[in-house]
């Protein structure tokens, strides 16, 4: 068979591929950043006045007008064509989840045999790439082609691969955000302009507030020649058949392992081409599962961040190729064994120095820390669904919950010294008028933060919003996802939050409260409102699901049931009165998402439909016919009756081969016959919910019985490549 020979060949090509790695000895300080047109390489190359626009447009968004951008235009072309490009692109995030780009040529014919390399302020502040077969949730008509994108200035262009790639949003011709950068921005600056606001009551100096994200990203290897003999994995990132192999992680012996060559000399190259790009990746190590990694970057702003993750994602497939691997970013796609998350690790820093995540020195800078961390957790505690939604996709399905990812069930983990902190706080706030006395014990024990969380280091990993000392850990992100996403969210219901306490504390003083007063007292409010969604406890137990329904959390297992929260009339009201996504803008996204979730079970479903009846039955038959072949031999050498207890072992390997092969040709059509009604209707919504409970139900029944003919059949006759040779390929 063909796959065979590709897994065995494969296999041996892994064993003796030669080890290659980049070749540049400089310092990675000496690098960082060449391939960006970053701040200092504008100071270089723009005027004094120029360079203060766009400075500006950088850090407060002002506008830059058409003379600077020409002469920015200019500048860009002349650095990218000394790095070797020959082309431009506008780089954007439509609601594929992916990134596109249409690359044109700098070169431009003036007549007969003359050319010249033109780029001009025009092409790079706005372009018109067909934006047709996007997803658009309903927004525009197909025959309506045009969509625009536009430049952002707050993310560096960059050169890869000859062509210069500048980050752009992408709107439709009426106006409506395409993608996932635009809601991102104006979250940023929505929960910029209100934490500003609110650190005014601690620190006049505090003129800008910038949401910093640190995401970890996870990710398997496995040979290229292995890979391309499953079609599961190259149809849907995911093995959808696999018996378990008798060594997975249970030893724990791979977690912070020594990295083996070959994926080290990967992890080498990719880390390499990313520093040339300005990403900060610092951290690399062997994760849980056999084959697993991780990387992660130093902090940066949030939508900088996520340009680099997106990015990342893209070198790292191109490289892995290069060391004859493939990169597999699904986040389940071994079951199990740990699927893989983007762990954001979300806080907010001001143009001061100040982690407002992050206790001080004093008790006033730890009552500011109190207020943003308690307003986080409010946010949290009233938009669980909302952040739920963020989240949800057909692969992350596989994997929340399961092994080590966080359940399903939004709660917040801050540790059990701070519980009882604030726990001591709500008690000790008095509905009255507060004496000095009880301020000042107050101002004490809130001075005594930064001694609770030195005491306070240790991580639930079961919980989906993890407080780590300085920062809150978005864990349940899935590894495939963009980060844009989970962020707009997170940003927005902050940022609403923010403007809610500082409404209401203003009033408060208004009213006669002396400030701290009258932030105390709020801060008792919101943690009394808060409580039901903090948790310590064990994630995955039966026992926190019976008591997140007692406190009324939402527990949505699916995708379907998990998008219902964007035709709630609250979402709409959230992010159309900060402006961040119009009614419009959300009912598209609530389209576009559900009909991802369709066209992947769909792929999925087509793809095990395929395996069952073209490759696994046939071999199984195949195996069949050498053990009847065999019974039959022997019953003419040995006789009837001696021969019967001879061929005993083949005969029940016969029958149950038969059992799994029928049950699973039987459960198959079914899935067909089901996959075939959902196609069916017309509602997207509803089909949905038909492709969840009716045809991705029979998903793991179809396993069970692939699963059981692969530890039956002859290893020789097996269509695919085994979990023990993807896993374990060195």
């Amino acid at each position: 068979m063909a796959e065979l020979n590709i897994r065995k060949t494969g296999m041996a090509e892994a064993l003796h591929h030669e080890i290659v790695t980049h070749k540049d000895t400089r310092r990675v300080s000496e690098y960082f950043g060449e391939n960006t047109f970053h701040l200092d390489k504008m100071r270089e190359c723009l005027t004094e006045d120029a360079y203060r626009i766009v400075k500006d447009a950088i850090e407060h968004g002002t506008p830059v007008d058409r003379a600077v951008a020409d002469q920015i235009a200019t500048a860009m072309k002349d650095w990218a064509i000394s790095k070797g490009a020959t082309h431009y692109t506008h780089w954007f995030q439509p609601l594929t989840g992916a990134t596109a780009e249409k690359h044109d040529g700098f070169f431009k014919p003036i007549g007969p045999g003359k050319a010249i390399e033109r780029f001009e302020g025009d092409l790079l502040v706005q372009q018109e790439p067909d934006a047709s077969s996007f997803p658009n949730g309903g927004i525009r008509n197909t025959f309506e082609a045009r969509g625009y994108t536009a430049w952002d200035p707050s993310s560096p262009a960059f050169v890869i691969d000859g062509t210069l790639c500048i980050p752009t949003v992408f709107i439709s011709y009426t106006g409506e955000a395409l993608d996932y950068k635009m809601p991102l921005l104006k979250a940023l600056l929505a929960v910029e302009d209100a934490a500003k606001n609110v650190c005014q009551y601690f620190d006049k100096n505090v003129t800008n507030v910038k949401a910093t994200l640190g995401w970890e990203q996870e990710y398997f290897l496995v040979d290229l020649d292995l890979f391309n003999g499953r079609p599961d994995l190259l149809m849907t990132g995911r093995t959808v058949f696999g018996h378990s192999p008798a060594k997975g992680q249970q030893l724990d012996d791979h977690y912070f392992g020594s990295i083996p060559g070959r994926a080290q000399a990967f992890m080498k190259e990719f880390e390499y081409e990313a520093h040339l790009l300005g990403i900060p990746v610092t951290t690399r190590h062997n994760e849980v599962a056999p084959n697993q990694f991780e990387c992660a970057p130093m902090f940066e702003e949030v939508n900088l961040a996520n340009d680099h993750n997106l990015l990342l994602m893209d070198v790292m497939e191109k490289v892995a190729k290069k060391h004859n691997f493939r990169v597999l970013l699904h986040e389940k796609p071994f079951a199990g064994i740990n699927g893989s998350g983007k762990h954001n690790n979300w806080s907010l820093g001001t143009n001061t120095g100040v982690n407002l995540l992050q206790p001080g020195k004093n008790p006033k800078s730890n009552m500011q820390f109190l207020t943003f961390f308690v307003n986080t957790i409010k946010a949290i505690k009233d938009n669980a669904d909302l952040l739920r939604a963020s989240i949800a996709s057909a692969s992350n399905d596989h994997r929340l919950g399961a092994n080590e990812a966080p359940p399903a069930i939004i709660s917040v983990f801050i540790g059990t010294q701070l519980t009882k902190m604030l726990d001591e706080l709500e008690k000790s706030i008095s509905a009255g008028k507060m004496t000095p006395e009880a301020k000042t014990e107050l101002k004490l024990n809130i001075g005594k933060i930064p001694q609770i969380l030195l005491d306070n280091t240790d991580r639930n990993r079961t919980s989906p919003f993890a407080f780590t000392g300085n920062k809150f850990e978005f864990r349940a992100v899935g590894s495939t996802a963009n980060c844009a996403h989970a962020m707009t969210v997170l940003n927005t219901i902050v940022a609403r939050q923010l403007i809610d306490f500082k409404e209401n504390v203003d009033k408060a003083i208004a009213g006669g409260d002396k400030k701290d007063e009258a932030i105390l007292k709020e801060l008792q409010k919101l943690i009394t409102d808060s409580k039901k969604i903090r948790f310590e406890g064990n994630g995955y137990g039966d026992e926190w699901v019976e008591e997140a329904e007692k406190r009324g959390l939402s527990n949505m297992k699916d995708t379907p049931r998990a998008l219902d929260v964007w035709a709630r009339k609250e979402t709409k009201d959230l992010f159309g009165n900060l402006e961040i996504l119009s009614p419009v803008e959300i009912e598209a996204r609530h389209e576009i998402e559900l009909e991802n979730y369709i066209l992947k079970l769909q792929i999925e479903a087509r793809v095990i439909g395929d395996l069952a009846k073209n490759h696994i039955m046939p071999a199984a038959i195949e195996y069949q016919n050498i053990l009847i072949k065999n019974v039959k031999g022997l019953k003419d050498v040995l006789g009837a009756e001696e021969s019967k207890e001879a061929g005993r072992t083949q005969i029940n390997f016969i029958k149950s081969i038969s059992k799994h092969i029928n049950s699973m040709n039987d459960i198959t059509n079914d899935m067909i016959t089901a996959r075939k009604e959902a196609n069916a209707i017309e509602d997207t919504r509803e089909k949905a919910y038909a492709y969840c409970d009716n045809v991705k139900s029979l998903f793991d029944e179809i396993r069970y019985h692939a699963d059981k003919l692969e530890i039956m059949v002859d290893d020789d006759m097996w269509p695919l490549p085994k979990l023990r040779e993807l896993l374990f390929t060195k």
